[in-house]
Parts: C-alpha cells; structure tokens; sequence
C-alpha cells in the first residue's frame, strides 16, 4: 500500500523537533514539513484549509467547531502553552485597583486570540472585573490593519469597537487607552513609565494559579483535515503516536541535567520548577490530562462570544484519540 504524503505546517519548538529532522516519523505516510509564520498558518488554515497538518489557534478552532465548521479536526497535541496572567498591561497612572477597571477602554489585537480569552477569563474569574464593565478597542498590536478571523457572537452588553488605522500600542502609549490585553508586549511597554503590567510578579501568580485551579493554558493545537481523515481514518492516531514520541524525546533532552539544550542559564532549576508546580510530566497531551485547562477554557470562550454555543473537550478531537494518554 503507497503511503499517504502530508504538507505539515509548524512553528519550530523542541517537542517538534525529531518531527523537523525526520528523526520521528508518522507511520504509513510521508511529510513535507514547514516552518512558516504563525499568523500565516492561522489565516491560511481558517481561510482556505492550505495544510494536511497544522498548528492552529486553540480560539480559532473552538469557534469553528461551535459554528459546525469542521473542515479541520483538532488532535489533543498541544504545542504552545503560557499561563496569561502577564498578558494584561495597564496605565498605572489610570488604573491602581480593581474599581478603576470600570468604565476604561481596554485594547486587543484580536478578540478570538487565544491569549485574549486566557487574560479576559482572569479578568472575570480572579480580578472580580465583568467584561461589560469596561469598554473593549480592537485593533492592530504594533502596526494597524488587524482584524477578526472568525465571526463573533457578543454577549449582550458588551462594547467591541474595531478600529483600522491605529495600532493599540500607538493608543496605550498616547492615552487613548486605558490597558491592553495581549500575547506580546505593546511596544511602548518599558519605554513608557506609566505602562506595566498589571500583576508585577505574574511568573509566581501563574505557577500558583496552576497549582491550585489545574488550568495550563494551551494557546495552540494540531489540527487535520476532516477530508483526509474521511478518507484514511488510522492516520489520526498515527499523527498523535509521532507528536507524542517527539515530546518525550524532547522531555528527555530537557531532564538531562548534564546538558545545555537550550541557551538558557539554570535550565535545571527551571525544570525542577515546572515539576514543582506540573508534576514529572509537565507537558502532557491527551484529554483526561488537560481536562481542566480544555473546560475552563470552552467556558470562557463561550462566555466571552468566540464560541457561538458551550462546547465539550470530547467534540474537539476525533474519537479515537479520546482515550489517548501521555506514556
């Protein structure tokens, strides 16, 4: 039987490594791997559906699959994980508490960004702010032009105004907003005074926030074409086997502390940490591991009007990886 050959879009992480080098292979098909701009891969794949295999916007996806688009599928891989509390920035000359939320006007790259609904769930559920309390920009991070690539179905009350020809960094920077909801930093943050972050400490917020909520959030996942899985349903298990094994090996790169596999000085003691607070595996795939982070999440996007109806983690990936556990 002739092996089914894949296009495979990705960012260039460790855990993905081996798949990179050819060091790890899916059985029974072939791969032209990509390392290609993120925002590439995600406007491609929403828009046209480009790749066989690729990384993908865990917001993005949601809405998709809530709005019955289900032209990729979702495997419970997930290759890009931040804890967003760092993700929300402030005017400290505007707001010091919680009260002085109410009422201020808060920028985001884009409402469907994953890191959007993490930080806006914080907002909600351990600041105490509600979304409709506080007027919410859309627009360009660093340069404008950016806009929605999903519909959005707004909760009633609340107030998204998009705007096309200023970037949010450009209107925290001038005064014209208040704070700023974003994956990166807007570049006028450590240059500007009066921009910071709101939690200061967010590194030991975070790891605290794991330890007692289980909620490690994953900002990407790996999603296939429906129409190749249609067609060769074994191949999502075999996808799976490959992105697990490259995992392990980088897990067992990362554990060797003999070894500098990163430029990065105390990589020990930042392993030891992540186990502190994750356990021994501390990046696991699979749905029972990550099933506090997936329903927190499907909530939030539900509440915040990125999903059109509540989803469950058992919807997102195909049946056959349900039962899927890291080894």
């Amino acid at each position: 039987m002739s092996k089914v050959h894949l296009t495979v879009a990705l960012s260039h992480y460790d855990h993905v490594m081996d798949i990179f080098m050819g060091n790890v292979g899916i059985e029974g098909a072939t791969m032209n791997v990509m390392k290609l701009p993120l925002h590439d891969i995600f406007q491609r794949t929403v828009g046209f559906v480009d790749f066989d295999v690729a990384e993908m916007s865990t917001a993005k996806y949601v809405s998709m699959r809530s709005q019955g688009d289900d032209r990729v599928i979702a495997l419970p891989v997930f290759l890009s994980r931040v804890c967003r509390h760092s993700a929300i920035y402030v005017r400290k000359d505007r707001i010091r508490t919680k009260a002085d939320f109410a009422g201020k006007r808060i920028g985001v790259p884009e409402w469907a960004q994953t890191a959007a609904v993490y930080a806006r769930g914080v907002l909600t559920d351990e600041i105490g702010v509600p979304l409709t309390s506080v007027k919410w920009v859309q627009a360009g991070l660093w340069e404008p032009g950016r806009a929605e690539k999903v519909p959005l179905k707004l909760p009633k009350g609340l107030d998204l105004t998009p705007v096309s020809d200023r970037s949010i960094s450009e209107m925290l920077d001038k005064g014209d907003l208040d704070a700023v909801i974003a994956a990166d930093a807007p570049s006028c943050y450590r240059k500007n005074p009066e921009v910071v972050r709101w939690f200061d400490n967010h590194a030991e917020i975070e790891m605290d926030y794991v330890k007692r909520t289980k909620i490690f959030p994953i900002m990407h996942t790996l999603v296939v074409r429906k129409a190749l899985l249609d067609q060769h349903p074994w191949i999502a298990g075999n996808i799976f086997n490959a992105f697990n094994e490259a995992r392990k090996r980088s897990l067992v790169r990362i554990n060797h502390q003999g070894a500098t596999v990163a430029p990065l000085p105390w990589l020990a003691d930042a392993v030891a940490r992540a186990k502190a607070v994750l356990g021994e595996d501390f990046w696991p795939y699979g749905v029972e591991a990550n099933r506090p982070t997936l329903e927190a999440f499907l909530r939030w996007a539900h509440e915040q009007g990125v999903c059109h109806r509540l989803l469950t983690p058992e919807e997102l990936f195909p049946p056959q990886t349900l039962t899927a556990v890291r080894v």
